[in-house]
C-alpha cells in the first residue's frame, strides 16, 4: 500500500498569510520559517500577504506551524 508523502519536490512554495501588517510581522515569519527543515530561502511580500519559501522537501504542515508560531496563519 502506497502512502502519500507529507513533503512536495517543488523547489518553490508560495502561501498567503493572513495578520502581517509591519516590519516586525515580516521579520518574525522570516525567522520561524527560515528554521524549518528543508527551507533554503524565505521572502516576504508584506504588501501582498505572501509568503515564498524555496528549498527541498518542503512540509506544508510544518510552514502553517512556523507561520502559526510566528503569530500569523497561512490561509492559502
Amino acid at each position: 500500500m502506497h502512502t502519500p508523502s507529507p513533503y512536495t519536490n517543488r523547489a518553490a512554495r508560495i502561501y498567503a498569510v493572513d495578520g502581517m501588517s509591519c516590519a516586525h510581522c515580516v521579520a518574525s515569519v522570516t525567522e520561524e520559517v527560515a528554521e524549518v527543515a528543508g527551507v533554503d530561502d524565505v521572502s516576504v511580500d508584506l504588501h501582498r500577504g505572501r509568503l515564498a519559501v524555496t528549498g527541498r522537501q518542503i512540509s506544508d504542515d510544518a510552514i502553517r506551524a512556523a507561520v502559526a508560531q510566528a503569530g500569523y496563519e497561512v490561509v492559502a
